[in-house]
């Protein structure tokens, strides 16, 4: 019974482990902590400022392909790199989810 009780507890602590290596902050320090702050410009705008003025297709689309999206959002230009191909769907998700969170920061 012992046996039985420390391998669910083992188990469960390895999903949770997993669960957090799957979240919004872990795909920011991974993608975007270089140009974007949370509350505070950085090279780029704060997830707070993009919380308040976009919507999610507006964000994810940029996410996706700035330099098709740059022009609609108000900006000369864009410098942002292209993350359709280096977020699957579920990192696509969960950044999003990430930035709409700070919606009401500033």
């Amino acid at each position: 019974m012992r046996k039985l009780i420390i391998a669910i507890f083992i188990m469960f602590n390895f999903a949770n482990a997993q669960d957090n290596l799957n979240t919004g902050d872990k795909v920011f320090k991974a993608y975007c902590w270089g140009c974007h702050h949370q509350t505070s410009v950085a090279f780029g705008p704060s997830f707070a400022q993009m919380a308040n003025t976009r919507t999610r297709g507006e964000i994810q689309g940029h996410i996706i392909a700035p330099k098709s999206m740059y022009k609609q959002l108000g900006h000369k230009r864009s410098v942002m790199p292209a993350f359709g191909d280096k977020l699957s769907s579920k990192e696509l998700e969960l950044i999003t989810d990430f930035v709409l969170s700070f919606k009401g920061a500033i």
